[in-house]
């Protein structure tokens, strides 16, 4: 809201002519004839003297559009300047834009959306990647698509880790709290948070894990001794539990150390002969590819979208929400995922093993 009304700048001009133009005086009289104490505002040196400028060519204390100047902003001449102007510069703010061209943000982002009909994208965030990653992307695809070709029932069991953080995950922008005095509300983080860190496999006959490494309760860093382990004492029995035949199952791991160290490789080997995709593997896992793994690109953020829906106090708490909502994935969503990993095969193979554009920006 405009600060100064009309009495008060009718007040400043007639002042400005009466003392000689002196703006102390002038600012002086304003006071007191307002009740205005020492350190309230008064209009400064230049606005007493735009307000006389303005007097002087127009005759009125107020602001007055120049003759013939149309009252709407949303005239032809300026709609083609912000058009020229984001055709050149898309990426500029337009708060900046705005004050390039010379008018409201208000104004502009009308033209923007009325006359132009333009939307604000985001930029897509993704994994970079190299030249070398191209062929080994496509020929992944490939061979993929031909184990799927020549057996459509086949098995793609893919694996990895992540960490669930017991505190979740602060947004600082979107904490906010409203109240007529500051209550000096603090989040307390802990400087090194809480948290598990799960394996899981997942393919269309069903989700293996969670399971959680750990020692005495506290997460530990995957190894390839603790990988051994979790393959030997528990993806192992959970297989022969559920009578599935590991010699019909694609296993998949990604390039990790502890996946590839030789120790895990010999037994990744023996339970899953000529069926193993990973580095060193019978086919190779392409390095910097979430985009094609299930549990990257589907399964951990689906899981985390679920388990913090509830406030959750301790480990004991996040690890039963992590076993619940891994119980509650539908088998229908299950195969959903599966044939999603086979298109985004074909668009990689169409895309030469580049980004999925067609996956990214799908609409």
């Amino acid at each position: 809201m405009e600060r100064w009304n009309v009495e008060h700048r009718v007040f400043v001009v007639e002042q400005y002519f009466r003392n000689n133009d002196s703006v102390v005086k002038v600012q002086r009289l304003f006071r007191r004839n307002f009740g205005i104490g020492r350190r309230g505002a008064v209009p400064d040196r230049n606005t007493v003297h735009r307000w006389v400028a303005g007097f002087r060519r127009t005759g009125s204390v107020m602001k007055k559009k120049p003759p013939g100047t149309p009252h709407s902003v949303r005239i032809p001449e300026n709609v083609d300047r912000v058009r020229a102007a984001f055709f050149v510069s898309p990426r500029r703010s337009a708060r900046r834009h705005a004050v390039t061209l010379g008018m409201s943000r208000r104004s502009l982002h009308r033209i923007l959306r009325n006359d132009l009909k333009f939307h604000p994208y985001k930029i897509m965030i993704v994994q970079q990647l190299k030249e070398g990653d191209f062929v080994q992307r496509r020929e992944f695809c490939r061979l993929m698509d031909e184990i799927y070709t020549e057996n459509g029932d086949a098995t793609v069991f893919m694996t990895d880790e992540a960490h669930f953080h017991l505190n979740g995950y602060v947004n600082v922008q979107n904490c906010r709290y409203w109240a007529s005095e500051n209550p000096h509300e603090l989040h307390q983080r802990p400087l090194h948070s809480l948290k598990v860190t799960v394996w899981c496999g997942i393919s269309k006959m069903g989700i293996i894990g969670p399971y959680f490494f750990e020692e005495e309760g506290t997460a530990v860093t995957v190894t390839s001794v603790r990988y051994v382990e979790m393959l030997n004492n528990f993806l192992r029995p959970e297989l022969e539990r559920r009578q599935v035949d590991m010699r019909e199952i694609w296993f998949q791991q990604d390039g990790a150390t502890a996946h590839t160290a030789r120790a895990s490789m010999e037994v990744v080997r023996q339970m899953f002969p000529g069926h193993v995709i990973s580095r060193y593997g019978d086919v190779h896992w392409p390095p910097r590819s979430p985009d094609l793994s299930i549990c990257d690109f589907f399964l951990w953020g689906y899981l985390k979208s679920k388990v913090y829906i509830n406030k959750l106090r301790t480990i004991d708490d996040l690890k039963n929400s992590i076993r619940q909502e891994i119980e509650a994935v539908p088998n229908e969503m299950l195969e959903t995922a599966v044939r999603n990993f086979q298109e985004r095969i074909q668009i990689c193979i169409n895309q030469e093993g580049r980004h999925l554009q067609d996956i990214i920006f799908r609409t």
